[in-house]
C-alpha cells in the first residue's frame, strides 16, 4: 500500500482476493500510522449511501516502501476515521 495508489487488492478472511478502489489515504500524527479508506470495485457509485466503505491502517517501511494493511484496533481510531470520512464526504458534496 502506498499513498496515491488508486486501486488495492484486499484478501478477505476466506482468502478471496477483491479489487478495491481507494477513496483516500491520510496520516495520523496521534496514532503514528497511515490510513486508507476503500470500497469494492463495481460498487454502485450512483447510490453512494449503499457503498460499504472499509478502512485499514498501514505503516510505510523504513525504505519508504508500502506496508501491509492492518485492521483498525481501537475505538479512538474508528472515531477519528469516521470524522475524516465525514469531512471528506462533506467536501465532495460541496464540490459537486
Amino acid at each position: 500500500m502506498e499513498h496515491g495508489e488508486k486501486h488495492i487488492t484486499v484478501v478477505d478472511e476466506d482468502g478471496n482476493e477483491q479489487l478495491c478502489e481507494v477513496l483516500f489515504t491520510f496520516e495520523s500524527e496521534d496514532f503514528k500510522k497511515s490510513y486508507v479508506l476503500y470500497y469494492p470495485v463495481g460498487a454502485d457509485e450512483d447510490d453512494a449511501d449503499d457503498i460499504e466503505i472499509h478502512a485499514s491502517s498501514f505503516k510505510e517501511t523504513v525504505n519508504g516502501e508500502a506496508g501491509e494493511l492492518q485492521p483498525i484496533e481501537t475505538e479512538e481510531e474508528w472515531d477519528m476515521i469516521e470524522e475524516m470520512l465525514n469531512t471528506f464526504l462533506d467536501e465532495e458534496e460541496a464540490g459537486e
